[in-house]
């Protein structure tokens, strides 16, 4: 390079911060979309094995609020907190989740990938720190749910089971 030629050496990279879960599921992608969406599917699989949900409030709609209580299998209640930022159907959701009293904890994408009549879905969590990130897989180890997103998923594919 000449003397007067600049570089942009500046690299950007949040994969220390980064949680994504990708699972091939044998349901057709509107129906993985309705389970998604439609909250009387929705409280029958969301949360980790032995978690149960009680929704306050739900609202599956750009800006849209979901308040939600998950109960753990040893009592302890966990408040929730997720606000809808983009839903652009059957493609993919994005959203903020976090809690009552820190409503914006991490960020989410989920997708939603048609593939020969099954449904690639992909759960990609982006948290502020790699310090957020340790922490919130912390808190799952710590209530027995250390792999609670494929946890969820396996609930997942019980109720497209059960609506096929």
């Amino acid at each position: 390079m000449g003397k007067n030629e600049s570089t942009n050496d500046t690299v950007l990279s949040t994969a220390d911060r980064e949680l994504v879960i990708t699972r091939l599921l044998n349901a057709p992608r509107e129906l993985v979309w309705k389970a998604w969406t439609d909250p009387k599917h929705l409280i029958n699989w969301f949360g980790p094995k032995g978690f149960t949900n009680t929704f306050h409030e739900i609202d599956i709609k750009p800006g849209g609020i979901w308040k939600f209580t998950m109960h753990g299998p040893d009592g302890t209640d966990y408040p929730n907190l997720v606000v809808f930022d983009k839903i652009v159907k059957p493609d993919y959701i994005t959203y903020t989740h976090g809690s009552f009293e820190k409503p914006e904890v991490f960020k989410v994408k989920v997708s939603f990938e048609e593939v020969g009549g099954k449904t690639r879905i992909t759960m990609h969590s982006l948290f502020p720190t790699v310090e957020a990130l340790d922490a919130a897989l912390g808190a799952a180890k710590k209530s027995g749910a250390l792999e609670g997103g494929n946890s969820t998923l396996d609930k997942l594919e019980e109720e497209l089971k059960k609506m096929n």
